[in-house]
């Protein structure tokens, strides 16, 4: 399945949401590292990065997720559900 990133803004709340679905490569959080920052520097607002819509999380992918997150006014969501549907699948793999 394709990444894809949903580009949600709240004026009202001076927040933008990117929703990513799919997979995700090392490439496609490159891509996500540069709308997230192209956002910022624009508008100033705080951006949200949604993950609980994944099904893939390329091992490459993490650090550069992680670094993101370090960086101001950048937070990233639901990982728990990501990782808690990892665990259901690999549970129904050895069962």
């Amino acid at each position: 399945m394709p990444t894809e990133i949903t580009q949600t803004d709240s004026p009202d709340a001076d927040v933008t949401i990117l929703r990513v679905s799919g997979e995700l490569t090392d490439g496609d959080a490159a891509v996500i590292a540069r709308i997230a920052g192209s956002i910022r520097e624009e508008t100033g607002r705080q951006i949200v990065i949604d993950l609980a819509e994944l099904d893939f999380l390329d091992s490459e992918a993490a650090p550069a997720l992680r670094l993101l997150s370090e960086q101001e006014g950048i937070t990233i969501e639901g990982v728990e559900v990501f990782l808690q549907s990892s665990i259901d699948q690999a549970e129904r793999r050895s069962t």
